[in-house]
């Protein structure tokens, strides 16, 4: 999602709670869009022990972004998802997840995602992924399914909502972000993958 020159790298962007200012001169048929926080599932997925895959999810995120439909052309993108709000469907492991041996939600209680290029023609959104106070580049698969007005809700005394909605696949070493627990002898696994489905509404 990002650039009128898929080429070129626009500018750093202020973080989501400031302000989105990646392309500040945005072209003027780009819209804002909000991503709906009830159809925002944020989940991923990492190995145990090598028995079995372990998921989960992250309940609270935000996040909007400047796109141009007409133009698939995304100018600027901020995502914030709030670190204690893990669930992996047991009360203890989401405790220790939360703790300073993986997430340690006191010290850092935000992850953040800022969008840094777009390339529609090979469907990857380029970013850099906040964690523990450290910032990597990421990569992500994304697919946007469909731009169309919302076919659910809306009446006569609501207008009905323009919607897009996109999915989102990656990876990341956790070490790199400097969680390295139980990495010896691949207790939990280093890769994660991550999981993004969104609904998002145009605000113009």
């Amino acid at each position: 999602m990002i650039a009128p020159d898929k080429h070129q790298r626009l500018p750093c962007g202020a973080v989501l709670a400031s302000a989105l200012a990646l392309a500040p001169t945005a072209s003027l048929a780009a819209d804002r869009w909000v991503i709906d926080e009830e159809h925002f599932s944020i989940a991923f997925e990492v190995s145990h022990a090598g028995f079995a895959q372990q998921f989960g999810m992250f309940l609270e995120g935000e996040g909007e972004f400047v796109y141009d439909e007409a133009a698939d052309e995304l100018h600027e993108g901020e995502v914030t998802i709030k670190s204690e709000s893990v669930f992996t469907n047991h009360d203890g492991r989401d405790n220790h997840v939360r703790s300073d041996d993986f997430l340690h939600v006191e010290e850092h209680p935000e992850m953040h995602f800022r969008a840094t290029d777009y390339d529609p023609d090979a469907g990857k959104l380029y970013g850099e992924f906040t964690l523990l106070g450290t910032t990597r580049d990421i990569e992500l698969d994304i697919t946007i399914n469909r731009i169309d007005e919302y076919p659910i809700g809306g009446g006569i005394f609501a207008r009905t909502p323009y919607v897009l909605g996109a999915s989102l696949r990656g990876t990341i070493q956790r070490s790199e972000y400097g969680m390295t627990y139980a990495l010896e002898d691949d207790l939990v696994g280093d890769a994660v993958d991550i999981i993004l489905e969104f609904e998002a509404r145009r605000q113009n």
